[in-house]
């Protein structure tokens, strides 16, 4: 299988984050004209900073993660670095001559707007980044020469051998075990956790009476669809496969300790009463080589890409003149 190199440097590079998120800090109201760095004579502004930085937090948010002050200044100078770093990689796809499609760019701009078919949104999206027409396009433009550079640079000629991704696999057997799992039906009675004796004594009688009915012969699978209350009843009970950890302790220890065909006795949780039949069992296993090799390669060969980036801009930064003006708080 082929590696999508460039999907994932774009990624890799937060380079739609410049395009599609709008700023988190606009109530910041810092001057847009504040430069925050200059790179070989291209000024880097307190917007642009800004605009890195309303990405960033935006992710954060998705994952539910709330930084301190500290976390947020230390966000802040990694944004920058990438604000700088990204400014290097565009200037060396300019020294090496890369022309970006027109055909290509007009694409990405079609399917860019695509994503906003409402009339308006587009225009207030631009409107909220501070953005022109024709500003976006260059930020576009840009962005698809830095991808560009990247992949002839680096991505398209970085391999990964099939010895290296026997040997991953081999070296990190752990990632690859597949734990052992159950697959069980039940029956349930439901019981609320703050009910009074009486009505637990009424479900548990309720749960006996189909246990009666099993041990005289009865289908399971038919009694769970008379009288269960999981609305796995209309499956005859059936919860599929199931792993350690994912069932309330009680349940799991039944249904782990039960043999393939064989109905447990009665298991109280806080959901109620359960009669559960252990219906097939797979032991611990590994996940074989052919299933995952494909997903390795693409693992180890971004790994790489990865690496050597890293190496080539700091390569990049030793002949750059950097200059750094970040100041928070007025500090």
């Amino acid at each position: 299988m082929q590696l999508k190199r460039s999907i994932w440097l774009w990624l890799l590079l937060f380079l739609a984050g410049g395009v599609v998120h709008v700023p988190a800090w606009a109530e910041e109201k810092q001057p847009s004209e504040g430069k925050v760095a200059v790179v070989n004579g291209a000024v880097i502004t307190r917007v642009d900073l800004d605009r890195q930085m309303g990405f960033l937090q935006q992710r954060l948010r998705r994952w539910g993660m709330l930084l301190n002050e500290s976390q947020l200044s230390n966000m802040k100078k990694k944004a920058l670095e990438d604000l700088v770093d990204l400014e290097l990689l565009y200037q060396e796809s300019k020294n090496k001559g890369i022309q970006v499609d027109e055909a290509s760019l007009d694409e990405r701009i079609k399917a860019l707007k695509k994503r906003f078919p409402k009339e308006g949104e587009y225009r207030d999206l631009l409107r909220k980044m501070n953005l022109s027409e024709d500003s976006m396009k260059f930020q576009i433009r840009r962005e698809m020469a830095t991808q560009q550079l990247v992949d002839e640079e680096i991505a398209q000629k970085v391999t990964v051998s099939d010895k290296e991704i026997r040997e991953y696999y081999d070296g990190n057997a752990n990632f690859f075990k597949e734990p052992e799992q159950v697959r069980a039906s039940h029956i349930l009675i439901k019981v609320d956790p703050n009910a009074g004796e009486s009505k637990k004594a009424e479900a548990r009688k309720k749960i006996e009476k189909i246990e009666e009915k099993l041990k005289a012969g009865a289908d399971f699978s038919g009694l769970a669809k008379e009288f269960s209350e999981c609305p796995s009843s209309v499956r005859g009970g059936d919860l599929g496969y199931f792993a350690r950890g994912q069932m309330v302790r009680a349940f799991e220890e039944a249904a782990f300790a039960s043999k393939p065909g064989q109905v447990s006795g009665i298991v109280e949780t806080r959901f109620g009463y359960h009669l559960i039949k252990v219906e097939d069992k797979k032991p611990q296993s590994m996940i074989p080589f052919e299933v995952v090799r494909d997903r390795l390669e693409e693992y180890l060969t971004q790994e790489k890409i990865q690496k050597q980036l890293t190496s080539y801009i700091e390569g990049l930064k030793k002949k750059a003149k950097i200059e750094r003006f970040l100041i928070e708080n007025g500090k």
